[in-house]
């Protein structure tokens, strides 16, 4: 369809996984991508991927390489129409026991990385308007054991993404949420083991997790002009584990 042509995109976190997924349908949809990740994987994501998808190695809790991603963006392609912070960490923790690195960790990451993102694209979204997707997680709907550090920061994403929209608004700028449950990556599955997730998976109503095409299809259409009425909005796929 083209839904993305003429569009160039900044996503974090996209050397493999929900990210790369994201920047194949991305280009395939006629966008021109610049992928960021710490892991240097991401250079041969962006090699097989082709000549529209550049790769710079970021740390999104960085605001200095923030600053060098979005000049990146302007000078190779001209612009910035999307950004998505895709990029996350996780892990298990309890309340009790999590140490103050760790929790600061999850928030230097998954809510001031968001932050810095936004900080470094708008002054050249504004020219024109744009579209910011922010990647929270079902963690940030409902409490869960053992999951305090991922869970808080997702909360503070989720409220980060509902902030912003109403202050960039005037800008032409919308901000959207996309809420994941379980999807099948490389990540959960070093994170939490096979056998922990077959267990979990029944606990969803569809008896399944998603793909990280399904949740690449909603982070396009929140990138796209198909969903120009929306901003400060929150996407929830889960299976129906929160219906």
């Amino acid at each position: 369809m083209n839904i993305l042509a003429g569009k160039v995109a900044i996503i974090t976190g996209a050397a493999r996984g929900q990210g790369a997924e994201e920047a194949r349908l991305f280009i395939a949809e006629g966008a021109r991508v610049v992928i960021t990740d710490i892991n240097e994987d991401g250079a041969a994501t962006a090699e097989q991927l082709g000549p529209d998808c550049i790769f710079r190695r970021h740390d999104v809790a960085s605001e200095k390489d923030w600053a060098d991603v979005a000049g990146l963006a302007k000078e190779h392609f001209g612009k910035v129409d999307i950004l998505v912070n895709n990029a996350g960490i996780t892990g298990y923790e309890a309340t009790e026991t999590i140490s103050p690195e760790a929790m600061r960790r999850y928030f230097d990451i998954h809510v001031m990385g968001a932050l810095f993102g936004m900080q470094a694209v708008v002054p050249i979204m504004a020219e024109e308007g744009g579209s910011i997707i922010n990647i929270a997680s079902t963690a940030a709907v409902r409490g869960l054991p053992s999951y305090v550090g991922y869970g808080t920061s997702k909360w503070g994403l989720r409220g980060l993404s509902r902030y912003a929209a109403f202050d960039l608004v005037a800008k032409n700028i919308r901000v959207n949420c996309v809420m994941p449950g379980g999807v099948e990556t490389e990540m959960l599955r070093q994170a939490a083991g096979q056998d922990l997730i077959d267990a979990a998976r029944q606990s969803v109503p569809m008896k399944r997790f998603g793909t990280t095409s399904e949740i690449a299809q909603a982070v396009l259409f929140l990138a796209s002009d198909q969903s120009s009425y929306m901003t400060g909005a929150e996407l929830i796929l889960d299976g129906g584990l929160n219906a």
